[in-house]
């Protein structure tokens, strides 16, 4: 199995690391709770964090995410203050998972784990972490032969099979990143999109899984694919006839 049911626990060497901030209104849904692109953001932000204070981390500022995988146990809302803690799970010399829980001051929590890819910021191709930067990741985990193999391969349905739906998901300005990418955290603002349709799968605890293949660009006709197949709802985010990214939510 690609992703474990139960995601790693936090190492028992090491200390993951840590810190937190409060969730703010613009993080939040209607309902309250916090919605899954902050929390794609949150990753974001924590991960930089981490690059500052860890050695040679100055030198490993290049980072592309293959997968990202987002459980839901129970909601995090606004008023609580957020403890988000980080280790690596496993990883080779080029790529890594990266544990990331969230735990909220009312008992909210969230088990994050991201497959993250390092690029060298000049040559633009993935680049071997320096020994020094990756001693501690391999002091957290014994899994130090990481692979990637994607968790997410059915194919993109027709747009006119029945039980799918499309809708268009047009791009703003502010969505591409320093990359010149579609950020991460707007895919998951399309999820969001979407689970407004399908209250129930995000009503108890519940998993997302996306994975991105290609990258989209400022420009792009987006568009977004979404089937239900009795407790699944899988979306393809879609330009021309071509799936860039696939994300799956299941209930826990």
């Amino acid at each position: 199995m690609v992703i474990p049911s139960v995601l790693p626990e936090p190492p028992t060497e090491g200390t993951p690391f840590e810190t937190g901030w409060p969730v703010r209104v613009a993080d939040t849904a209607p309902d309250q709770r916090l919605r899954l692109d902050a929390v794609a953001r949150y990753l974001q932000d924590i991960g930089y964090e981490h690059l500052e204070a860890v050695e040679e981390g100055e030198t490993h500022r290049g980072w592309v995410v293959r997968r990202t995988v987002i459980d839901v146990l129970k909601p995090i809302e606004i008023g609580e203050r957020v403890t988000l803690r980080r280790w690596c799970s496993a990883l080779s010399n080029r790529w890594c998972n990266m544990r990331v829980q969230v735990c909220g001051t009312r008992g909210g929590l969230m088990e994050t784990e991201a497959f993250l890819i390092h690029f060298g910021t000049e040559s633009g191709v993935p680049a071997r972490m320096s020994d020094r930067f990756m001693a501690p990741m391999l002091a957290s985990t014994t899994e130090h032969r990481l692979r990637w193999k994607a968790a997410l391969t059915d194919p993109m349905p027709p747009a006119d099979e029945p039980g799918v739906q499309t809708r268009p998901f047009p791009l703003r300005v502010t969505d591409i990143d320093l990359l010149n990418h579609v950020n991460n955290a707007v895919y998951l603002s399309a999820v969001e999109e979407v689970l407004a349709d399908h209250a129930e799968l995000k009503s108890g605890p519940h998993r997302t899984v996306i994975e991105y293949t290609k990258p989209v660009r400022f420009g792009d006709d987006l568009q977004l694919i979404a089937r239900r197949a009795g407790s699944s709802l899988d979306l393809w985010f879609a330009v021309g006839s071509k799936s860039r990214a696939i994300a799956r939510i299941t209930p826990r």
